[in-house]
C-alpha cells in the first residue's frame, strides 16, 4: 500500500461501515432506518450520476432512499411546495435539492426554504452561521469529507499553515473556517482569482487545500516539499489515448506534485467518496435529533 496516497474510497468504506452497524442497531430497537431524499429537477447529466450515487450508498448502509423527480420546465412555486411537503413529512429525516437549478428558479429562494434540521447538506443560512460560530450543525458535504479525510489519515493540524485554494460556500469559505476552529487549530491562508503571487503563498503550506475549479492548476513549484495536498477537483478531459475518450483529473498536477508532497488525495477516489459518506453521516444525524429537537 502506497503509504504517500490518502485514499478516499478505503476511508468511505471504513466509515460507511460504522453507519450500517448504527443504522442496523436502530432497526433491532425498532427504529426505523434514516430516510434521505432527493429533489431533482431536470435531466442534467452530473446530476442525475450523483443522485444515483447516493441511492446506492443509502442501500449499502441499509438508509431508505427516495427520489422526487421534477421536469425542466417545473415553476419555483411548485418546487417550493415540494419542499414544504418534505419539511413536514415526519417519514423523511433529511433531504438535499440537487444543484444546479434550472435558470428560472431563484436557488437561493429555494435552499433557504428547507427546515434547517433536514438540511443535511448544510446549505441553509441557519446551518452555515452556525458552523461559522462553532455551534453543531450539518456540515456541508464536501469540507466534512476533507476534515474526515485529513483527521483519519493522521495528518498533523495543530500550529499548521493551511493554505485554502478557492472561496467558495460550497467547499473554500467553510473548510478555511474549519481548518482554524479550536481542536484543529491551523493557521489559515486563503487565496482565490485576485489573489497575487498564489504560487509565492501555496508553498508556505503544510496542508494545501485546492478547490480551484482549474484542471492542473497546481504544479509541483507551487507546493513546499512534505506538503499534504488535497485535491477536490474534478474534471473530465479529452483523451483519445482512453478507451472511454476522456480522463479524469483534478485541480492538481497529480504526476508531478505527487513526488514533492508527503501526502496527496487521487483523482477519482480522494475527496470524491468522501461526500456522498458525509452525507450519510448528517442523514444519521438527522434522523438521531443530533443538532435540532424535533418537538
Amino acid at each position: 500500500m502506497d503509504t504517500k496516497i490518502i485514499d478516499g474510497k478505503l476511508i468511505a468504506e471504513q466509515i460507511k461501515k460504522e453507519i450500517a452497524a448504527e443504522v442496523a442497531g436502530m432497526i433491532d430497537k425498532g427504529i426505523p432506518a434514516p430516510h434521505l431524499a432527493a429533489v431533482i429537477v431536470g435531466n442534467d447529466g452530473a446530476s442525475q450520476t450523483y443522485v444515483a450515487s447516493k441511492e446506492k450508498a443509502c442501500k449499502s448502509v441499509g438508509m431508505t432512499s427516495s427520489v422526487y423527480r421534477l421536469s425542466e420546465s417545473t415553476t419555483e412555486k411548485e418546487l417550493l411546495d415540494t419542499v414544504n411537503f418534505l419539511n413536514n413529512d415526519p417519514e423523511v429525516d433529511g433531504y438535499i435539492i440537487q444543484l444546479p437549478l434550472p435558470k428560472h428558479i431563484d436557488e437561493n429562494k429555494v435552499i433557504q426554504a428547507i427546515d434547517p434540521s433536514k438540511d443535511v447538506d448544510g446549505f441553509t443560512n441557519v446551518n452555515a452561521g452556525r458552523m461559522q460560530i462553532g455551534l453543531p450543525c450539518f456540515l456541508p458535504a464536501t469540507p466534512y469529507g476533507i476534515m474526515q479525510l485529513i483527521k483519519r489519515s493522521g495528518v498533523e493540524t495543530v500550529g499548521k499553515n493551511v493554505v485554502v485554494l478557492g472561496r467558495s460556500n460550497i467547499v473554500g469559505t467553510p473548510v478555511a473556517i474549519l481548518m482554524s476552529r479550536k481542536g484543529i487549530d491551523s493557521t489559515v491562508t486563503m487565496c482565490h482569482s485576485r489573489t497575487k503571487n498564489i504560487a509565492e503563498i501555496s508553498r508556505t503550506a503544510d496542508i494545501l487545500i485546492v478547490a480551484i475549479g482549474k484542471p492542473g492548476f497546481v504544479t509541483a513549484d507551487m507546493v513546499k516539499p512534505g506538503a499534504v495536498v488535497i485535491d477536490v477537483g474534478i474534471h473530465r478531459i479529452e483523451d483519445a489515448s482512453n478507451p472511454k475518450g476522456y480522463k479524469i483529473t483534478g485541480d492538481v498536477d497529480y504526476e508531478n506534485v505527487y513526488k514533492v508532497a508527503s501526502k496527496i488525495t487521487p483523482v477519482p477516489g480522494g475527496v470524491g467518496p468522501m461526500t456522498i459518506v458525509s452525507l450519510l453521516q448528517n442523514t444519521l444525524d438527522a434522523a438521531k435529533g443530533s443538532f435540532y429537537s424535533r418537538d
